[in-house]
């Protein structure tokens, strides 16, 4: 008996093991006596004898099952094996390692929006993390009637729920439509929730959900790069002045307007170099060319003069200059 023992038995293992696989059953006509059931790290072992869950085995290692894994089995404690009998049983090995997936919409979102009666496209993306969380609820729902399941088949669910979520959690009081990355952790939290919610029902559970972008139209996003542009600069003749200069620095400028704006410009920098030294003057003489200064003491009317002695701005009879505000009596 012990020449042909060998014959019969078997390896109980998920050999080609993969992280984007959630279960696989090994399935045989029967698991004789001398087989051994391996199990490696990242797995669980649940052995079903006719539908039913008979032991679940979480160590990793390497068991003769007629000795070490059998006695602990419920309906089969006492099952004998014989030199042509075996048991009919069939081994699920479980995936327990949290598995984190990429998402994105298939196709934008249509948020309600103030002015657009077809609503705001918005497309989103980022990333999910599952793991298997009830073997009871997997056995039921999914693994009685499958050999396998993958990952890629629970991205399928998720992403056929994602737009009702997404409009239900974006769509909450308050919240800037055109600013929802602010809101980004909030809004898949709440997507998380619901998600865990529903899979859980076939004994999957989602452990994280983070929203990494939203994506708006294309005019939409060039209109808000522009809008945040003016906020940063604060003032709207600034910000035309600033975009004046970048097109004449980077030689898209041309024609009168370019050729005004060079002037102007430079009539500007005169200004500034008119008064740093007038400035540099007053300091090296002690302020003797400052109106009120000790020149203004020694041969001064008291009377305005008719231009600024500091930028040279017409005064028009003012005590001080209308320009940069120096008293000039």
């Amino acid at each position: 008996m012990g020449l042909f023992g060998g014959q019969f038995a078997a390896v109980v293992e998920w050999q080609e093991f993969r992280d984007d696989m959630l279960f696989w059953k090994w399935s045989n006509d029967e698991i004789k006596k001398g087989s051994r059931l391996i199990i490696r790290p990242g797995q669980d072992a649940v052995f079903l004898y006719n539908g039913r869950v008979e032991g679940i085995f979480k160590d990793e290692g390497s068991y003769d099952i007629e000795s070490e894994i059998v006695p602990f089995l419920s309906t089969l404690k006492g099952f004998k094996f014989g030199f042509n009998s075996g048991i009919r049983a069939e081994v699920l090995f479980i995936n327990t390692k949290e598995v984190l997936v990429k998402w994105g919409t298939k196709n934008p979102v249509l948020m309600p929006a103030p002015g657009l009666p077809g609503g705001m496209p918005i497309r989103s993306f980022g990333t999910f993390a599952c793991k298997v969380a009830d073997y009871d609820a997997l056995i039921e729902k999914v693994a009685g009637i499958r050999q396998q399941f993958t990952v890629e088949e629970v991205k399928e669910r998720i992403t056929s729920m994602l737009d009702q979520l997404l409009m239900k959690w974006i769509a909450m009081e308050g919240r800037d439509m055109f600013n929802l990355q602010v809101n980004a952790r909030e809004i898949g939290q709440g997507i998380q929730e619901d998600l865990d919610m529903e899979m859980q029902k076939i004994g999957i559970g989602i452990t994280s959900f983070a929203i990494s972008s939203f994506n708006y139209p294309p005019e939409v996003q060039r209109y808000a790069e522009k809008a945040a542009a003016q906020s940063m600069i604060g003032d709207v003749g600034r910000f035309q002045q600033i975009s004046m200069g970048e097109s004449m620095a980077g030689g898209h400028g041309g024609g009168t307007a370019a050729d005004m704006a060079g002037i102007a410009m430079g009539m500007a920098m005169g200004q500034q170099m008119a008064a740093q030294m007038q400035q540099g003057q007053n300091a090296a003489f002690g302020g003797a060319f400052q109106p009120g200064g000790a020149g203004a003491a020694a041969g001064g009317t008291g009377k305005a003069p008719n231009f600024c002695p500091n930028c040279g701005t017409k005064t028009n009879g003012a005590n001080f200059c209308p320009n940069c505000g120096m008293k000039l009596v």
